[in-house]
């Protein structure tokens, strides 16, 4: 029993995990992932993890996939992080669909293809998860998987910078700045550059620098 944590709520888990629910399964591998309520053990998450996933609990099968990816309670094995979160994917779990589109861009657990990598990057983006908005808006701007659509390049990475996605925030200063998908405005290439580097993206404050030096009020 948890000694950790004696509440009623981590007993009911507990009792209903050992019980077979995938939901209570999934939600104590979560506390032994965190520690919340519990001492922290990524095996004994990654356990708990692994009975609800095999369930098809499909946030599970994502969590157990990450473990896999990161090596938290287990051998890193990128391939059966890509199985699980394929399988969580399918299920329309949009984190998984967007760590699937990752790996079959960069090849890293399953074989490289490009056109995969835009097919599974796409179902999240438009389930509205903004880092898969920020990887889809690049892949439009450079045609990976896609043909090349510097307009829609743009869209995909105005939607992830309005939600507060730094490194869509740099990209779309960027595209001010190139004129790229949007007419050349400095001043907005600002507006974007300084909520990047507040967030401390890497050349975000040396590009506003640079705007400041030429002179970002006048829109080219």
């Amino acid at each position: 029993m948890f000694k950790e944590d004696p509440s009623n709520e981590m007993q009911t888990h507990r009792l209903a995990a050992e019980k077979g629910s995938a939901e209570a399964q999934f939600h104590l591998g979560e506390c032994y992932l965190t520690g919340q309520g519990v001492a922290q053990d990524y095996a004994e998450a990654v356990k708990w993890f692994k009975l609800a996933a095999e369930q098809r609990f499909a946030e599970a099968q994502f969590h157990l996939g990450e473990c896999y990816l990161t090596g938290q309670g287990v051998a890193q094995d990128y391939a059966e992080a890509v199985k699980w979160f394929k399988l969580a994917a399918e299920q329309r779990f949009a984190k998984a669909q967007c760590n699937l589109g990752n790996a079959c861009r960069t090849g890293q657990g399953v074989a490289q293809d490009i056109t995969e990598a835009f097919h599974w990057t796409q179902l999240a983006a438009n389930q509205g998860l903004v880092g898969a908005q920020n990887n889809l808006g690049v892949m439009y701007e450079y045609g990976e998987g896609v043909a090349q659509n510097i307009i829609e390049a743009f869209r995909w990475t105005q939607l992830a910078a309005e939600k507060g996605y730094a490194k869509a925030q740099y990209r779309l200063g960027s595209m001010y700045t190139n004129g790229k998908g949007v007419p050349r405005n400095k001043a907005e290439a600002a507006t974007w550059f300084q909520l990047a580097a507040e967030q401390d993206i890497h050349g975000a404050q040396s590009a506003l620098d640079s705007l400041h030096i030429t002179g970002y009020q006048e829109s080219l």
